[in-house]
């Protein structure tokens, strides 16, 4: 059996018609969306009192006129001291300062020379080096003549012809007798032994002096020994 539509009933032929009617619609309300805004909204805040202005009075500032102060007296020149310079050998006079004060007492002025504290001399100090050496009597050349007289030259050293310089040391008290005699630099021990025997026979020397005063002093003497 065959259906039969009605042409009224057929939704076919609608179709594209319902189609552009939605679209229209759309297109309208995105439209409207669009051209609506915060600005066609107008909101009053009007409350009806009005503000009240007020007028601040400015007063004038009045200033004080100062008194004009008067300049500084200028300074006095202040006198040049003149310092004048002594000799030595010049006497200082002994002055009188009258004094300014009320009291008006004299103020007595002394020159005080100072004194100058010597250092003690240790008597029992033995120094190498003083302001006047020690000597014997008459100078070296006459040291020299008594040892060439004094001096005996060991057999022994004679026979082996040994021979050279002995340096001796001793010291010179402050009475000018030798003592502490000892060999700094010997050649033989029978040649050191009779340098020693002959120094120490020597008789007291002119003692050293330190600031005026006779002290104990240390002193190199070199003994030669020469065969003919």
């Amino acid at each position: 059996m065959e259906v039969k539509k009605s042409p009224k009933a057929d939704l076919e032929g609608k179709k594209t018609t319902n189609l552009l009617i939605g679209a229209i619609m759309t297109l309208a309300i995105l439209f409207i969306g669009f051209e609506w805004s915060e600005r066609d909204k107008k909101v009053t805040t009007d409350t009806g009192i009005a503000e009240v202005e007020f007028e601040e009075e400015i007063i004038p500032i009045t200033e004080q006129e100062q008194p004009q102060q008067a300049p500084p007296p200028p300074e006095a020149p202040k006198a040049e001291e003149v310092i004048e310079i002594m000799d030595n050998d010049s006497k200082v006079e002994e002055s009188t300062i009258q004094a300014s004060d009320d009291t008006q007492a004299a103020v007595e002025v002394k020159y005080t020379p100072v004194e100058v504290e010597e250092e003690e001399v240790d008597e029992q100090q033995i120094f190498t080096i003083v302001e006047e050496q020690p000597e014997f009597p008459g100078g070296m050349a006459e040291c020299y003549k008594w040892i060439g007289k004094n001096l005996q030259y060991p057999t022994i050293s004679a026979e082996n012809g040994v021979q050279g310089r002995v340096t001796v040391n001793f010291v010179v008290n402050a009475d000018g007798s030798i003592v502490d005699v000892k060999v700094l630099r010997g050649v033989d021990p029978y040649l050191d032994k009779e340098a020693i025997r002959v120094v120490s026979k020597m008789p007291k020397w002119k003692p050293g002096k330190q600031r005026g005063k006779a002290v104990r002093c240390s002193f190199n003497l070199p003994v030669r020994f020469k065969l003919n």
